[in-house]
């Protein structure tokens, strides 16, 4: 096994929750993502031994990095008797309200699955990304991993049966994400949210979340922009977030169908119709950011339909 080759994948970014759905909706974005690098060997253990662009914030210790947890849980499954050697390129920002934990674990997964044949489907692979991610928030959620492993808009009807189904979108939906200079943990911001709710506010969340999937489908914008509504996260997530409010009424007055937090933030998204409006919103919601200090980044993407795939194979050339 020692001629096996390099396996170099990708993973994209995403957008979890997307206001009214939390936990259940989230969509892949095409840039920005992560690169891992996997080559199988018969050490029977996981090792990662290059972790480059994290600020030297990531753990190298297999069982409590995501992709190093991804990739231990697939060979206990399909291959115990292999290992695999590790490479991470973190190109999503730490704590961004993006997936970025999903993102490592997914890029591994599928770098993995290559390495071995490609046995297991991209659903099949989903319970082992699920577990990465309880590792890092404490709670093993698939509205991250599920659109980054099966790309596009998808529903997580039912966590424990993995009932997941795409929802078809408008071709000229686009996404707009910023990205202030901020970290919040997904683990702070879980804990943060209230344990029950009113009849009331489940009610308006239950309408707005149908809404959303009827929009969605019948490219009615219009609908689309009345269901992006979060009566459940947004309120208590919203105040780790400086300026939310203000980003929030900059990009609707743009002309953004809604506006929502990313995932657990501090990120925050907006969706657009067409290029041209996705431009005006992206300038006028960082401009916002800029008004209180905060400098931030910018995406602007299309609904990514592939999600997350293999790059490159190649022999390593070091001797």
């Amino acid at each position: 096994m020692n001629n096996t080759n390099w396996i170099k994948a990708f993973a994209p970014a995403t957008v979890a929750n997307v206001s009214c759905g939390f936990d259940v909706f989230g969509f892949a974005l095409h840039q920005p993502g992560d690169e891992v690098e996997i080559k199988l060997n018969d050490s029977g253990t996981v090792t990662i031994t290059e972790i480059t662009a994290d600020n030297n914030l990531l753990p190298h210790e297999a069982h409590l990095n995501t992709c190093g947890v991804a990739v231990q849980h697939f060979l206990k499954a399909t291959n115990p008797s292999y290992g695999a050697e590790i490479k991470l390129n973190k190109k999503l920002p730490l704590g961004s309200g993006m997936g970025s934990s999903a993102a490592s674990a997914v890029a591994a997964l599928v770098a993995i699955n290559h390495a071995t044949g490609n046995r297991l489907s991209r659903k099949e692979l989903l319970p082992f990304a699920i577990e990465a991610e309880r590792i890092a928030c404490g709670s093993a959620h698939a509205d991250n991993v599920a659109p980054c492993l099966l790309g596009g808009f998808v529903l997580i009807r039912d966590k424990e049966t993995l009932d997941i189904i795409n929802i078809p979108t408008p071709s000229d939906l686009l996404a707009v994400v910023i990205h202030p200079h901020i970290e919040i943990k997904t683990s702070d911001a879980r804990q943060a949210m209230r344990k029950t709710l009113s009849l009331s506010d489940a009610v308006k969340q239950w309408g707005n979340t149908a809404g959303l999937v009827a929009g969605l489908m019948k490219a009615d914008y219009d609908l689309i922009g009345r269901s992006l509504e979060d009566v459940v996260a947004e309120p208590v997530r919203s105040i780790f977030i400086p300026g939310y409010y203000q980003v929030k009424q900059a990009a609707l007055r743009a002309g953004a169908l809604g506006c929502g937090i990313s995932g657990s933030g501090p990120s925050v998204f907006a969706l657009c119709s067409g290029e041209v409006n996705a431009h005006v919103v992206s300038n006028a919601m960082q401009a916002a950011f800029q008004d209180i200090k905060l400098k931030s980044d910018k995406y602007i993407s299309g609904i990514n339909s592939v999600g997350a795939q293999v790059l490159s194979s190649y022999k390593n050339q070091q001797p």
